[in-house]
This record gives structure tokens, sequence and C-alpha cells, in this order.
């Protein structure tokens, strides 16, 4: 008998934010990468999969470490869009390695120091979804990322803050602007980068506003702001972008709520 624990913990579906996304399903695991060849042994081109999730080739050649991420972060979502609708399926890999969601849902993927989770929820009630885990960053850590994240005006208000918070606000900008270009690069079709967009304000966790620095087509042009959600959950700071669909206005154009 096989005594090796499974690499990964139960799933759980705890919302860890003050505000609930209506029609959205949450999932989330602890994971042991080095556990991971024990379940799978060691992967192949030919066979390579866990719990019926297939590694995607160009990952059989990758360390555990990523593997696990992968087949984690997986689990989350297949379980996650069974509680969204009681379907069975998993959103594979598209060729710029981003997950490729059923058509009518949308959904993101997070993984950060052997913690996975997914989110999922409709495509009629949201153009995107942008999740994202991250560590803590300490103090000297944030000074180091701070010129590639900030903007010069988020810059500035760091300048202004104690010590004490430099590491929370560097890591909540980094973590709310990844979760921003996961919810809406699917939209948009083009890449951008972290001084594509900044902080409104600051005030620790909660809700915060994001507003486009960059002109990124369509509904989308410099000065647009859209809403994200920071929370501190199990010693990591965690982020949502939800870009809710438009609603026609009484004259039959496209409005936002964001």
């Amino acid at each position: 008998m096989d005594n090796t624990p499974p690499f990964h913990e139960p799933l759980t579906s705890v919302w860890p934010w003050a505000s609930p996304l209506r029609d959205a399903r949450l999932v989330a695991t602890r994971f042991d990468a080095a556990l991971f060849d024990k379940q799978t042994g060691e992967c192949d081109a030919s066979s390579s999969s866990y719990q019926g999730i297939a590694l995607p080739p160009r990952l059989c050649g990758a360390a555990a470490k990523r593997r696990a991420e992968f087949i984690a972060g997986r689990l989350c979502a297949r379980r996650a869009l069974w509680l969204l609708d009681g379907r069975d399926t998993t959103p594979g890999m598209n060729d710029d390695r981003s997950p490729c969601w059923p058509g009518d849902c949308v959904g993101a993927i997070t993984h950060n120091d052997g913690w996975a989770a997914a989110l999922a929820a409709p495509r009629q009630a949201y153009l995107g979804l942008g999740l994202d885990a991250e560590r803590l960053l300490d103090t000297a850590q944030a000074i180091r990322l701070a010129r590639r994240v900030l903007t010069p005006a988020e810059a500035a208000r760091l300048d202004r803050l104690p010590e004490s918070e430099i590491g929370l606000m560097v890591t909540a900008a980094f973590s709310l602007k990844e979760s921003l270009f996961k919810a809406l690069y699917p939209v948009v079709g083009k890449m951008f980068h972290f001084q594509a967009a900044e902080l409104v304000a600051w005030h620790g966790t909660g809700t915060f506003r994001l507003r486009l620095l960059s002109d990124l087509g369509g509904s989308w042009p410099a000065g647009r702001e859209v809403t994200g959600e920071v929370c501190q959950h199990e010693g990591r700071l965690l982020s949502l972008v939800a870009l809710p669909a438009p609603r026609l206005d009484g004259a039959g154009r496209d409005t936002f709520d964001t």
C-alpha cells in the first residue's frame, strides 16, 4: 500500500474578500510540489496526467514545481466550473499560455508558494476576471520592485508612507495590476505592462480603483477606471478584478458598471 500523502489538500470554497462577487465561484487548495512526482510518476510526452487532468506537452519537461502548479490550478478550475453549473470540464492552455475557458465562461487561475486558486463565472455576467495571490514583500524587496511596478504618481505616494506600509502597498499594486492584466488581456487582445495603469488612491486593503494610463482600444481608453479588491488571507495578499459585462441603456447603447 502506498502511504504517500496526496500532493494537494482538499479543495475549499471560502470567499476571502469583504464583498461577494455575484455568480462567481472560487476554489482553492494547498499543495506540496515535492510530492507531485510520487503521485504521478515521472512525466513523459505520452503519459502525464493526474485525476484526469492532462499536462500540456510543453510542460512535460518542466520542473515538478511548475507541473504541480498547473495541475493544482486546474483541479481548482474544474471544481469551480462544476460549482458554477455542474459541468465536468477542465480549462486547457492557449498558445499564449493563458487558460482556455469554455466559451460561455470567464475565469482566472493563480498559484503562489504552494497555494492555488481558480475563479469562474458566466460570460453573460462578466467580460473578464482577474485573480492573483502574492506573499507580502518586505520593505527591502518592495523598494527594489517599486521602480518596475509603480507609476510616478504611485512612487510619489509611496515616498510619503511610513516604512511599515511600503511592503503592503507595493505588493498590492503589483497584485492588482496582475489581476487587471488577467481580466483585461483576453478582452483587448494586446499586451500591456505595469505602467499602463495605476491605483487612484492608497488605503491599505479593501476596494480600489485602477485608472488606465494607456489606450488599449475600443471601450478601454486612457482614463477608464475599473474596480479591484485586495485582502490578506492565510498569509497571502489576494487581489481580484472583475469586469462586468456591458448592459444596454434606455437608448440601446452599451454601458458598463465598473
